[in-house]
C-alpha cells in the first residue's frame, strides 16, 4: 500500500502539473526523483542513487546518464530523462545503449517523467533491446502496474526475477498486438483456418473468404462481448467470490475492468437508451481507459472513463473528435453529463 500511495501522489504531480514541466529539470525534480523515491531509493544518498552518471564509451568521454540507481554495491538501473512535453522515441536512448553494455545494469528506463519505458537485454545478452518490455503511465496508473513495480523496488529488486518476468510481459504485448490485428483485419492465414475449419462446401474461393472476413470480426466482438458480460454478471451477483472478483475485477486480455466502470457503463447505457438502442451501447475497456462505444465502433466513441487513478477520476466526453475532461467523484456523478452523452448519440447518429 505504501508504494500505491506514494506513486498515487506522483501521477497527482503529473495531472496537475505537466504542462508546465517543459525542460528537462522539471520533469526531474517535480516527478522522476520522487518516483524512485517511491520506489525505496534514497535519491540523495549518492551510493543509491547517482546523478549525472558518467562512464567512457570507446571514444565517447565524458557523456552522462541522468540518473544510475545502485543495489548490493553495483549499477542495477540506469535512468534517462526527458522534458514531459517530448514524445518518447528510442532515439532518445543512445546513451542507455551505449552505457548497457558497459555497466553491470540489466534495467534501464527511458522517460519524461509522464511515460516510464522500462528496456531490459531480453533479446542479446548484455545489449538493451529496442523494444521496452514494461511501459508505465504515471498518470494512468492501473492495479496491474503496482504488482509489476514491486520488483523494482529497493526491498524488492531481484533481477534474475525481473529479467525473467520482463521476457513474459514483452511476449505477452507481442501477442497481445498480434491478437489486436487479427481481431480488427484477420489475416488470410488465419481465415483460411478458420474457415477450414467449419467451412463446408469445398475450395475457399475469394468469395468464401470475404464472407468469412466479415463474419470472424463480427464473431470475435460478440464473444468478447458476451465474456465481459459473463464476468460482469458473476462479479455482480456472487456474495461469496474470492477477494479478487468480490473487488469487482474483470481481467481480460490482460486489462482489469472495474467495478465502477461496470457502474459507469451502465449508466451510461441507461442514459443513451433514451434516443438509441441499449443493446448499441457496449464497452471495450484499453490500458488507460475504458470507452463506451456505439455499435461497438471505436470511431463511435460515446464517452471515456478514466477511472484508473485511485487519487482522481475523469469522464471523457466528446465533440467530433475533441475529448473533453470532466472531473468526477464517481460513476454516480455521470449522471451530471447527461446533456452531453445525449448529444454525443444523436451526433454519431446523424
Amino acid at each position: 500500500m505504501e508504494l500505491e500511495t506514494k506513486l498515487s501522489e506522483v501521477a497527482q504531480v503529473a495531472r496537475e502539473h505537466r504542462e508546465v514541466l517543459l525542460t528537462e529539470e522539471a520533469a526531474k525534480n517535480a516527478l522522476v526523483m520522487p518516483f524512485l523515491q517511491a520506489l525505496g531509493y534514497n535519491v540523495f544518498n549518492p551510493s543509491e542513487v547517482v546523478p549525472e552518471f558518467t562512464c567512457d564509451v570507446g571514444t565517447k568521454r565524458g557523456e552522462k546518464v541522468d540518473y544510475a540507481v545502485c543495489h548490493s554495491g553495483g549499477v542495477a538501473i540506469l535512468v534517462e530523462c526527458k522534458p514531459a512535453n517530448v514524445e518518447l522515441d528510442i532515439a532518445h536512448a543512445s546513451q542507455l545503449f551505449r552505457y548497457f553494455s558497459v555497466t553491470d545494469a540489466r534495467i534501464a528506463i527511458l522517460t519524461n517523467g509522464i511515460v516510464y519505458k522500462f528496456f531490459s537485454d531480453i533479446d542479446t545478452p548484455n545489449k538493451m533491446d529496442e523494444r521496452p518490455f514494461f511501459t508505465l503511465q504515471i498518470d494512468a496508473l492501473r492495479k496491474t502496474d503496482f504488482r509489476t513495480l514491486e520488483s523494482f523496488t529497493k526491498a524488492g529488486f531481484d533481477i534474475e526475477k525481473i529479467v525473467q518476468e520482463a521476457g513474459n510481459l514483452k511476449l505477452q504485448t507481442l501477442v497481445y498486438k498480434e491478437l489486436q490485428k487479427e481481431f480488427q483485419e484477420p489475416s488470410e492465414e488465419f481465415v483460411r483456418l478458420i474457415a477450414g475449419r467449419v467451412h463446408e462446401g469445398g475450395r475457399i474461393t475469394a468469395a468464401v473468404k470475404s464472407q468469412f472476413e466479415s463474419l470472424i470480426v463480427a464473431s470475435i466482438a460478440s464473444l468478447i462481448r458476451d465474456r465481459v458480460n459473463e464476468r460482469l454478471t458473476s462479479a455482480l451477483s456472487a456474495s461469496n467470490a474470492p477477494e479478487d472478483v468480490a473487488a469487482g475485477e474483470a481481467d481480460i486480455g490482460g486489462i482489469v475492468t472495474t467495478e465502477d466502470e461496470i457502474a459507469g457503463f451502465n449508466i451510461i447505457r441507461a442514459i443513451a437508451a433514451r434516443v438509441t438502442d441499449p443493446n448499441r451501447v457496449v464497452i471495450r475497456d484499453a490500458q488507460s481507459y475504458c470507452a463506451v462505444l456505439l455499435d461497438d465502433n471505436n470511431r463511435k466513441t460515446i464517452a471515456r472513463m478514466h477511472f484508473n487513478s485511485p487519487t482522481s477520476r475523469y469522464l471523457g466526453t466528446f465533440v467530433g473528435k475533441d475529448e473533453t475532461r470532466q472531473s468526477v467523484s464517481g460513476p454516480v456523478d455521470i449522471y451530471k453529463f447527461e446533456k452531453q452523452i445525449l448529444e454525443r448519440v444523436a451526433e454519431l447518429d446523424g
